[in-house]
């Protein structure tokens, strides 16, 4: 046997033997990531259409340990409501990965990783500047950070590494911003997230667009409302950034948050947006 024919068989013989995972990628498999706030999190009650029919081609990669749900960190299960912690509520992720897969070919499957903190600001996601933030959080919101080990950004890189051995990062959904309203340095520092983000899991920002949504609209009284004339002006500093319209989506009687009906319309819209720049229409395609 040559030489020429040997190398080639060690190298098959490396790959069988590394690990389980070198061919396990699934091209088909659209991951998207979810960071943010409350809005993100979920803040309206999970009603009873909310946990029924979702298709198991939407699934969820759980990013915090619920035993109550027998559910694991870093495992995937079919996206059945509550997709970020364990008790929190309903979010436009949900119906974001529904609509997707309604509208997507049937070989495609789509998974979420769903990491957020109520009340917190972007600097949050910032792995250089998280730690001077949190030292000075209320209690509640350290409750919510113990449950990613002090590091919302660092969990969420964790889960979607491990999500790059089954599937393929194809876009990042982002609801922040009430926490920073006014702030007119947002969009930079949403950048360095961006940023980082890309940096840090090898991606390409020409293929991996930032869905931005807007805080609870002036036409429902949102009181954050003033910061949507910030968060237009993303795509200015990210090129691959696109704003998700709220206007229209209902909310609670805080002002602040979406109730259901909200979420299921803002999740909806951030689907058509990934739609369309995927290349499918509203119609579900062979």
């Amino acid at each position: 046997m040559t030489m020429k024919v040997l190398v080639p068989l060690f190298l098959l013989a490396y790959l069988l033997l590394s690990g389980k995972n070198a061919f396990a990628q699934d091209r088909n498999f659209h991951i998207y990531l979810c960071l943010g706030q409350s809005n993100m999190e979920g803040n309206a009650k999970i009603e009873p259409q909310d946990t029924v029919n979702v298709n198991r081609r939407f699934q969820v990669m759980e990013a915090v340990n619920c035993p109550d749900l027998g559910r694991t960190m870093g495992h995937w299960y079919t996206a059945v409501p509550p997709l970020c912690r364990c008790r929190t509520g309903l979010t436009p992720t949900d119906y974001f990965g529904r609509e997707l897969v309604a509208h997507l070919p049937e070989k495609i499957r789509v998974g979420v990783i769903n990491v957020a903190v109520g009340g917190c600001k972007i600097e949050l996601f910032d792995k250089d500047q998280y730690e001077t933030y949190t030292a000075n959080v209320p209690g509640w919101m350290k409750n919510f950070l113990k449950e990613y080990d002090g590091n919302p950004y660092a969990r969420l890189v964790e889960m979607a590494k491990l999500a790059q051995k089954d599937g393929v990062i194809k876009g990042i959904l982002l609801h922040q911003g009430e926490s920073n309203t006014g702030d007119t340095l947002w969009t930079k520092k949403v950048k360095v997230v961006y940023d980082n983000l890309m940096h840090d899991l090898n991606l390409n920002p020409k293929k991996v667009p930032l869905l931005a949504g807007e805080t609870v609209h002036a036409d429902q009284g949102g009181i954050c409302a003033s910061m949507n004339r910030i968060i237009a002006t993303l795509p200015q500093t990210i090129k691959n950034a696109h704003v998700i319209p709220s206007a229209g989506c209902t909310d609670a009687a805080d002002n602040l948050h979406f109730n259901a009906a909200g979420y299921r319309e803002l999740g909806k819209r951030y689907a058509a947006q990934m739609l369309a720049l995927l290349g499918y229409s509203d119609q579900k395609s062979d």
